[in-house]
């Protein structure tokens, strides 16, 4: 397929400002290489949208970004540190959380007590992501003592959120925040992404099925097909070439020409 880009190098985020840089990355299952030849980027304070069919390669992408998997091929920089290893709590480390496709909740413990779970540093920056969190998703307050199990699937997506956010990262990873819930609860949830990045200056890489609703919240938006990037732009480009956008998600030939 052919990589189309459709907007000016001019918009793209400066380098220094980079959180995450992916170059040239391939990655996999048991050395098999799934997606190949990956490259982009979030810059602080910055939604990204990843995009595409199932199978394109997106959770892989995230995956390989938060250290779970290894590159097979390429690099990936997270807050100018290499992330190549496969050791994910070195990347936490660094900054970086991840909101996991099946939100990784304990059912069993209640809110508060999975929000407890990923508080990291600091006693006083642990009371300030805290408060942080909740500040951004208010409707978990009532619900501190719920056990996760109990919750709505909206409030199960948000405490995911919550407990990442407790962290203070720098970078948050986000997959299929939408999955299993409605879409009047999704157009609800959403914005809170843009929120984050505009109030703690972390850089947001998400990936969205719903397509549209993802690219109002985003700066930037990628699109993968068959384990590569066959389109990127700035949401606004994206949005108004619905033919490309289609082209890509159908598998077929992006043609230079029409955008």
């Amino acid at each position: 397929m052919t990589d189309t880009t459709i907007k000016s190098r001019s918009e793209m985020p400066q380098d220094n400002n980079n959180l995450v840089e992916i170059e040239n990355l391939s990655a996999g299952y048991a050395g098999v290489a799934v997606i190949r030849g990956v490259n982009l980027n979030v810059a602080k304070g910055e939604v990204v949208a990843l995009l595409g069919p199932n199978g394109a390669g997106k959770t892989t992408t995230l995956l390989t970004t938060s250290g779970l998997l290894k590159t097979l091929e390429g690099k990936v920089t997270v807050l100018g540190e290499s992330a190549n290893s496969g050791a994910p709590h070195k990347t936490a480390r660094l900054g970086l959380a991840h909101v996991p496709e099946d939100r990784s909740l304990f059912f069993g413990l209640t809110v508060q007590e999975n929000l407890r779970l990923g508080l990291r540093g600091k006693r006083s920056e642990q009371a300030m992501g805290y408060e942080a969190a909740l500040d951004l998703l208010p409707a978990l307050r009532p619900l501190m003592n719920r056990r996760a199990g109990l919750l709505s699937g909206g409030e199960q997506q948000m405490l995911a959120m919550a407990r990442a956010l407790v962290s203070n990262p720098k970078v948050l990873l986000v997959d299929e925040m939408s999955l299993g819930l409605a879409p009047i609860i999704v157009e609800r949830l959403l914005p809170i992404v843009r929120d984050i990045a505009n109030e703690t200056g972390a850089g947001v890489l998400i990936v969205e099925q719903h397509v549209h609703l993802a690219l109002e919240v985003a700066d930037r938006a990628y699109v993968m097909s068959h384990g590569e990037i066959v389109l990127e732009g700035s949401a606004q480009e994206l949005m108004e070439r619905q033919e490309l956008l289609e082209a890509s998600y159908l598998g077929g030939e992006i043609n230079e020409e029409t955008s």
